[in-house]
């Protein structure tokens, strides 16, 4: 951790010392698995051993998945009915990679927004927050692409309607479908090109996560203060944090024990519960079914996508302003893409001076409010189309934006925050007392 005074690794033995003269692989390691971490870090710290278990698991049981998997129209249904019935222990790992990819979003959205509350994406930390949520964005469409591959109902028409709308993006959408797509509609070219960065994908995300480690271990790790590591001298660094090992390391084997516990549950005894009954039933391009859904980590900006029909009056404004080119499915795609843009630009958003939510009290009701409004979307994206759902998903829709756009731009000004600790000691020492344990 840089400007963070504390001990580096030291080779001891005539083979350590020849090793690290020439690839440092161990010092690397023993640096960042003992890196000075804030000790008053909270169980909502833990989502990041979650989230590389997560990764690790969907990669190793993906590529296993693929040795019997075979990328074409006609043969994708059977090889995952292959797969259930004929392959030892088949039917185990494609329910982890399904159930793995429903955990690995829990635990994003986990991270995100507990990112969100104690303003992880303040300086010094903006870059490590576009980092995060380029691996958010690499999920969603490594996710999407591995719903298309099982070729069932949902997967075929989700395909369909998702790629559908760039097709509405004026002058040059029909050209990106037809590259997307490999023709004029989904069919063979689309499973074989899916296929490819389904596998690809995940290797890309591992690199970034790379990165986004490397990067927070710069800049230092946030804690629930936002108060910073005192960085004067090694003595009082070691006052407010302490080593990641075995501290942080055996609270985080702890916490994902337990969710296992929980996941392996789900994975033995309701394997389907997260899915849908129709992507049992193999495509067919003549059948539509009759509510076309998401998996449900893609069903709150699915609702913000639905929300804008031709009858809002920012939509019939927006038509009237550009001469039509603007309509009410063009402007669905750019509300659900910029509820994911905003989210990037939050940095800059949130004009507050204090970093954690903690000590700002009327951010603290606003933020529940955005989370509420999450949940509601969320819900709301797996309902008709129609009333009283689309009224739900447009005021969610509203308020997702008029967070970002007006309420925190505003609380900065407006709020006045409550007083923060001196140094993470302090905080420590008002949780547990000076002899408490470092980690809560």
């Amino acid at each position: 951790m840089a400007g963070i005074p504390h001990d580096h690794y030291e080779p001891k033995t005539r083979g350590e010392k020849w090793l690290h003269s020439r690839l440092p692989i161990v010092g690397l390691l023993y640096d960042t698995i003992m890196i000075p971490t804030p000790k008053n870090l909270n169980w909502m710290w833990i989502w990041g051993i979650v989230l590389t278990f997560c990764l690790a698991l969907q990669i190793v049981t993906g590529i296993i998945l693929a040795m019997h998997y075979t990328p074409h129209v006609d043969l994708a249904f059977a090889s995952i009915e292959h797969i259930m019935r004929d392959v030892n222990g088949g039917h185990m790992l494609r329910y982890l990679h399904m159930n793995g990819g429903s955990l690995f979003f829990l635990a994003v959205y986990l991270h995100i927004f507990r990112g969100l509350y104690y303003g992880s994406y303040k300086a010094p930390r903006e870059i490590t927050w576009i980092i995060g949520m380029l691996i958010y964005l690499l999920m969603m469409g490594t996710a999407f692409m591995g719903y298309v591959l099982p070729w069932g109902q949902m997967s075929f028409w989700g395909a369909t309607v998702i790629t559908g709308l760039f097709g509405a993006i004026p002058l040059i959408g029909e050209p990106i479908q037809t590259w997307l797509l490999g023709g004029p509609a989904v069919g063979n070219p689309t499973l074989n090109r899916f296929f490819s960065l389904h596998y690809l994908l995940p290797f890309v995300i591992a690199a970034l996560v790379a990165i986004h480690i490397w990067a927070f271990h710069t800049t230092g790790n946030n804690n629930p203060t936002g108060v910073e590591v005192r960085r004067g001298s090694k003595a009082e660094a070691e006052k407010d944090t302490v080593p990641f090992w075995p501290y942080f390391v055996m609270k985080d084997l702890f916490a994902l024990g337990v969710i296992l516990i929980i996941f392996f549950a789900v994975v033995g005894f309701m394997p389907n519960y997260l899915g849908h009954p129709d992507n049992y039933i193999e495509a067919n391009p003549l059948a539509t079914p009759a509510h076309i859904v998401p998996e449900w980590y893609f069903l709150p900006f699915y609702a913000i996508l639905r929300a804008f029909t031709s009858d809002v009056w920012v939509v019939m404004f927006a038509s009237w302003i550009t001469g039509g080119i603007i309509n009410a499915k063009f402007f669905g795609v750019i509300a659900m893409f910029g509820s994911i843009i905003v989210m990037f630009l939050v940095p800059w958003l949130d004009t507050s001076r204090v970093r954690s939510g903690r000590y700002r009290p009327m951010f603290k009701w606003w933020f529940a409010l955005l989370c509420l409004d999450f949940v509601v979307l969320t819900w709301a994206g797996a309902m008709p189309a129609e009333p009283p759902y689309s009224i739900i998903s447009l005021i969610g829709a509203t308020y997702w934006f008029a967070y970002y756009l007006v309420i925190l731009p505003l609380l900065g000004v407006l709020e006045k925050p409550e007083p923060q600790p001196e140094t993470i000691e302090d905080d420590f020492a008002a949780h547990y007392g000076k002899a408490g344990t470092p980690a809560e």
